[in-house]
């Protein structure tokens, strides 16, 4: 993997073999991040990295001047090696060991942006799950955004707040907002 833009860009991130995790790819992250970079200033907004894998997101996010970075993974190996790569390239990420769906439950702080990457293989139902959590618990800011990446043969449009997904690949990100009735 490598880091596509900000202070580190071109940055290849080499992770152990043996790390339980399917990197975001090259091509779909520059998407999202082009996506994302007409919508936010990186150093202004607190994120939240779930499912964070190798890191993949976070190290973007913090090469691109983020300074306000949770990433969350229940493998220890994970957190481990986000930590190595975060203290050698001095990113500002905060790692969290836990599963996700007990994070979300416990946690009160609210993200600008709140990125998730589950395993593929996950049931459209705990794909939605994570969606509901965030916005039962009110995890977002006003004009906050989760997006959830997944499967092009995961369909997302039926959770609430789901406003778009976007297909690069083999890989989709389905995007969720709060929105206002406009009563």
């Amino acid at each position: 993997m490598r880091i596509i833009s900000g202070l580190n860009r071109g940055k290849q991130i080499i992770a152990p073999a043996k790390l339980p995790v399917r990197p975001t790819t090259d091509f779909a992250k520059e998407a999202l991040f082009n996506i994302l970079s007409n919508n936010y200033y990186f150093e202004s907004i607190a994120v939240l990295d779930l499912f964070a894998g190798t890191g993949n997101i976070s190290y973007e996010l913090a090469s691109r001047g983020c300074k306000s970075i949770t990433a969350v993974d229940k493998h220890p190996a994970c957190i481990k090696f986000i930590n190595q790569t975060a203290e050698a390239l001095s990113y500002p990420i905060n790692t969290l060991r836990a599963d996700v769906y007990e994070y979300l439950k416990r946690t009160t702080q609210q993200f600008d942006f709140i990125f998730a990457d589950p395993p593929y293989e996950f049931s459209t139902e705990q794909f939605i799950e994570i969606a509901n959590l965030v916005f039962s618990r009110n995890l977002l800011t006003d004009n906050g955004l989760l997006v959830i990446e997944h499967s092009k043969r995961t369909n997302l449009e039926t959770a609430p707040h789901y406003t778009d997904t976007r297909y690069y690949g083999g890989n989709a990100f389905s995007f969720f907002e709060q929105i206002e009735d406009s009563e």
